[in-house]
């Protein structure tokens, strides 16, 4: 079995945001995924993907303090720099991150672990709705 859609997720404030749930509650189909594989492809330069812990929200903030520290803003002698002071530190911190996961499918749920959820990376001040492709492969129960 394959489905392919695009998934497009709310605009966020800068910062990391779980969208787990948001990317389930488009995909009904996984629920019919014996063992298989969902790949997810953000379609921006300026925002990203990653998983790590979902259940506490400090995690998430001091993602988002430490990517800061990491790839400042307002650095002098950026050549590409005409669409605003956080637009190339954004795409620094998405190449950083990465634009995609492979997520594995058991029994019709995403086989991640007891704290493990999905991350959009929001890099930009305002950055608006963000796409992903989701594509799912798999053997159906």
């Amino acid at each position: 079995m394959w489905q392919q859609r695009i998934i497009s997720l709310r605009p966020r404030e800068r910062g990391f945001h779980l969208v787990t749930e948001e990317v389930l509650a488009v995909l009904p189909e996984l629920a019919q995924v014996r063992v298989g594989l969902l790949h997810l492809w953000l379609q921006h330069t300026s925002a990203s993907l990653t998983v790590n812990e979902n259940a506490d929200p400090a995690v998430r903030r001091d993602f988002e303090r430490f990517f800061n520290r990491l790839v400042p803003q307002g650095e002098a002698g950026y050549e590409h720099d005409y669409e605003g002071p956080d637009d190339l530190p954004a795409h620094f911190k998405g190449s950083l991150l990465g634009f995609q996961l492979q997520l594995p499918i058991q029994q019709g749920r995403l086989a991640l672990g007891t704290w493990q959820g999905i991350y959009l990376g929001e890099h930009r001040d305002h950055g608006g709705a963000r796409r992903v492709v989701a594509t799912l492969h798999g053997e159906a129960i």
